[in-house]
């Protein structure tokens, strides 16, 4: 399995509970949040190479990784209030570039829309912006009650892999999906599971709020953030571009396309504002 070379580790305060942050690299900051479901170890691929010109602010969610519980419900909103918690902990005011997975996506579009001065870039990898459908409702609601009662046992972890990964996953990038998840106290990982995903609401209305140059970047078979998508989302930002890259899950560019992804985040880095003219299809990205 990978391993990651170790960063600096502290637990900050914020007004979700004390947070875990890891700092690595050097130059302007870059604040990475991870997918519900797993944890800031599935940036494993990335960070070093991605840390080699950012200062990577890593950050494990509420009741993920090594980070407390909320003791109630919470919101895209108090995940953002507690990302700027986490800035202003490490004297960090200048603007940062967000990377955010999945949840990671969702808290860095309210982030953006809600503290602009606080971010020169927005980068979200397999992060649908529309509420779930009643079927994927029906599908955590039916599967949550299990991994409450038993943990994550194959008729939980198995539909969630899929859901992160694809089909056929290899077989590293499963690992680490089933440890991440296998880790936080249930309850609370059944209350973020609630708060951040059953009860997230529509983004789309947010988009036009959010004046950072921002990439949305699906991936090529993820079924439920394809491409068209998020073209359509990033048509409706006033600096919006879009990319491609292999995957058929959420998480899947992050661990089986991980070249691929920093090189377009670096890139997109670069230059922030030639976002507008960002639109690469499938072909296009894994040419």
């Amino acid at each position: 399995m990978d391993r990651p070379s170790p960063g600096a580790v502290e637990s900050v305060p914020t007004r979700l509970g004390p947070l875990s942050v890891e700092t690595i690299g050097s130059g302007p900051p870059a604040l990475l949040w991870h997918s519900l479901f797993v944890d800031s170890t599935t940036w494993v691929r990335v960070r070093e190479p991605l840390a080699a010109t950012r200062r990577l602010v890593i950050v494990d969610g509420p009741a993920h990784g090594r980070s407390a519980a909320p003791e109630d419900l919470f919101t895209l909103e108090d995940c953002a209030g507690a990302a700027l918690d986490v800035l202003r902990h490490l004297g960090i005011d200048e603007p940062v570039d967000w990377v955010g997975n999945a949840w990671g996506g969702h808290v860095g579009i309210t982030f953006a829309a809600a503290h602009a001065r606080h971010v020169r870039s927005l980068a979200t990898i397999g992060a649908p912006v529309h509420a779930l459908t009643a079927p994927e409702r029906r599908q955590i609601n039916l599967l949550v009650p299990i991994y409450r009662a038993v943990g994550a046992v194959g008729p939980v972890l198995g539909p969630l892999t899929t859901a992160l990964l694809g089909e056929g996953a290899d077989p590293g990038a499963a690992a680490l999906i089933a440890e991440a998840f296998s880790g936080p106290a249930r309850r609370g990982m059944a209350r973020a599971i609630r708060s951040a995903s059953l009860e997230r609401e529509d983004l789309t209305p947010t988009l036009t709020s959010v004046p950072a140059p921002t990439l949305f970047v699906a991936g090529a078979d993820d079924a439920t953030w394809l491409p068209d998508a998020a073209a359509a989302a990033a048509a409706r930002l006033p600096r919006g571009g879009w990319a491609v890259l292999p995957g058929a899950g959420h998480v899947a560019p992050l661990l089986e396309a991980a070249p691929a992804l920093v090189s377009l985040l670096t890139t997109f880095w670069q230059d922030p504002d030639a976002v507008n003219s960002l639109h690469q299809s499938p072909s296009e990205s894994t040419a």
